[in-house]
């Protein structure tokens, strides 16, 4: 199964999006998804997403804040504001001890983050930022397949403001 993983996309949806995430079979949205961008990535492929501390009420009614879910036989934990490694917000390290995920996505911070955490044994992913709002300079999104293991992860990256 192959996952295409964003974030932060602040109402923008990048073409890129589409080209990248053309051969994966499901997309995962970390938050801070904006107005419109849920019902066409939904329209595109299956889609799950969380909601991020800025999107509007009629998103938060429809999403939670954290999603717990399998795919392929992996435990998968995915928020909006998570942290990473060593740094995880206060109300997440419990449910990475209870959970024990093999996967936990969070966005947020703009910045792109693939790390192994032995600590708690999983992989964490930070996709970046796919909108134009915010202080990165290049936007990012993440896919990989999950198989026997996560495997064949790869990055696009691509300018905030593209040339018009």
């Amino acid at each position: 199964m192959r996952i295409g993983i964003l974030s932060d996309t602040h109402g923008t949806l990048p073409e890129q999006v589409f080209t990248f995430f053309e051969r994966c079979d499901e997309i995962w949205h970390a938050g801070d998804i904006g107005p419109g961008v849920l019902d066409r990535l939904r329209s595109f492929k299956p889609t799950v997403a969380v909601f991020g501390n800025m999107d509007a009420w009629d998103l938060r009614y429809q999403l939670s804040e954290t999603q717990l879910f399998c795919r392929e036989g992996f435990k998968v934990v995915m928020t909006h504001i998570g942290g990473y490694p060593d740094h995880y917000e206060r109300r997440i390290r419990p449910l990475l001890l209870s959970e024990k995920p093999d996967i936990f996505v969070a966005g947020h911070s703009h910045i792109l983050r693939v790390m192994y955490d032995k600590t708690y044994n999983l992989l964490h992913i930070n996709p970046g930022a796919a909108g134009r709002q915010g202080f990165h300079q290049v936007s990012t999104l993440v896919r990989l397949t999950l198989d026997d293991k996560p495997k064949d992860l790869e990055i696009c990256e691509f300018d905030k403001f593209p040339i018009e």
